[in-house]
């Protein structure tokens, strides 16, 4: 599995790097970043963190402003920010051009539509090929990962999370589309994606999942700002909860007073949800 490595810079005595390889899920290019801490250096394999970025977001989004370098480099955590789409020559898009279907709006699923098809299988990308290739270049242990993500990406956590609490051993969010079949964003990208029967969608929409008997491999951390502007539309925290809550799953749900949906809140907590994840890796 040969990587390119397009850059790679010292951080808080570990290593950032960039790296690009040919998918064989998307059948395209797929860039993503990997911070590596200095226990990397030591030897032996370490527990690993990916994180699922949100709508318009490449790898960099986090990789620039998530600020979870210094704690993953005092925990030894290796932290991955793989893209949120397919990307390139051939790729499909949203006709119109929207920014939430199409290029960075993968949705985590793997695409039955045409002309999506071919290359949206951002499903198996996260859930088998970029752990595969991780575990063939870097000093990871794959009987350690956990998954974290925002919006759209929390979704993606969640959702696969619930699925493979096996691969998946930690999960938490932030601000998470937690039931894309009940909002329009769901409503847009599921349908495009996977067509009209809506039955297909309960495989990628949290909510549903947990009523439908999974559950993850233990507790969930989910951080909400209560001055998000798709927090009512789009997000519905409240629908989590309560699923939660009937199955029996042990949640945590932030609150948080004041906060929006940007990287400003993302990295105000950022330190937790990696602290929450090492005490489970």
């Amino acid at each position: 599995m040969p990587i390119e490595t397009v850059s790679t810079a010292k951080a808080h005595g570990g290593t950032l790097g960039v790296y690009k390889h040919d998918s064989a899920s998307t059948g395209t290019g797929m860039t993503f970043s990997v911070f590596l801490p200095p226990q990397a250096e030591v030897g032996g394999k370490l527990p690993v963190l990916v994180y699922l970025s949100g709508l318009t977001c490449t790898h960099a989004n986090v990789t620039d402003k998530g600020e979870y370098r210094k704690v993953c480099a005092e925990l030894g955590i290796v932290f991955v920010a793989p893209d949120t789409s397919p990307r390139g020559e051939g790729v499909a898009d949203d006709p119109a051009g929207a920014y939430d279907f199409g290029l960075g709006a993968g949705f985590y699923v793997n695409a039955t539509q045409e002309p999506f098809a071919r290359h949206y299988r951002m499903w198996d990308y996260i859930a088998d090929e970029l752990p595969a290739l991780l575990a063939a270049n870097f000093p990871v242990d794959l009987g350690r990962i956990g998954i974290l993500g925002h919006s759209m990406g929390g979704h993606g956590a969640l959702t696969l999370g619930l699925t493979y609490p096996d691969r998946f051993k930690s999960l938490s969010a932030f601000a998470p589309i937690v039931a894309p079949g009940q909002v329009p964003w769901g409503h847009k990208a599921l349908g495009g994606y996977l067509g009209d029967d809506r039955a297909a969608w309960r495989a990628h929409d949290a909510v549903a999942l947990i009523e439908d008997g999974k559950r993850p491999a233990g507790a969930v951390l989910v951080d909400q700002g209560d001055a998000d502007s798709f927090l009512i539309e789009q997000l519905r925290p409240e629908l989590l909860v309560a699923a939660c809550e009937a199955a029996g799953v042990d949640l945590t749900m932030r609150l948080q007073p004041g906060y929006d949906h940007s990287y400003n809140f993302i990295s105000t907590f950022m330190e937790d949800h990696v602290r929450w994840h090492a005490a489970r890796l």
